[in-house]
């Protein structure tokens, strides 16, 4: 499952025609959350952020990489073949809404860490740790929504738990 500007399309086409639909690709999913992890611990490495700040950040943020992305879809190799319909418009915003989607529970996260009884690193820690069950999660629906075996599923698994304990290091890094 392509990310790459251009090729989203081919492959989603591929998928559809092999009977997975569009909102089968959860990949945007996998991709929105290591972006929110990467928010939190750059925010949390530059200090104290107000909850309020944050969650701002992290939806924005979201907002930003799946317009980026619908663009890259729409206008990286279909524009030189024929312009974009509505339709076709409409269908890419739907595609790549997982980015955004993924942003929200690391955001709810920050904002419960006060009802929880946490302190700003606990709140950052909170939704982190959301931030990368989110990854896995999404990768897995994304290995199971294209038909991949229970072994190829389980290899993203712990491919992007991988991926999250680097993630992890590097808050960790960075904050001490």
């Amino acid at each position: 499952m392509s990310r790459g500007v251009g090729t989203g399309g081919a492959s989603r086409a591929a998928e559809q025609s092999a009977g997975h639909g569009a909102h089968a690709d959860s990949t945007g999913g996998v991709y929105g959350s290591m972006l929110a992890a990467s928010v939190v611990v750059g925010a949390g490495s530059l200090g104290s952020f107000p909850r309020a700040e944050l969650i701002l950040l992290l939806l924005s943020t979201g907002l930003v990489f799946w317009i980026a992305h619908v663009h890259a879809e729409l206008f990286g190799a279909r524009l030189a073949r024929q312009p974009p319909t509505r339709r076709v418009v409409l269908r890419v915003c739907r595609e790549e809404w997982p980015i955004v989607e993924a942003a929200v529970p690391p955001a709810v996260a920050v904002a419960v860490g006060p009802l929880l009884g946490l302190d700003v690193q606990g709140g950052l820690w909170l939704a982190l740790s959301v931030a990368l069950a989110g990854q896995v999660g999404w990768s897995v629906a994304a290995a199971r929504g294209a038909g991949a075996a229970r072994r190829l599923v389980a290899t993203t698994a712990v491919v992007n738990v991988l991926l999250g304990t680097v993630i992890v290091v590097l808050k960790i890094a960075l904050t001490h």
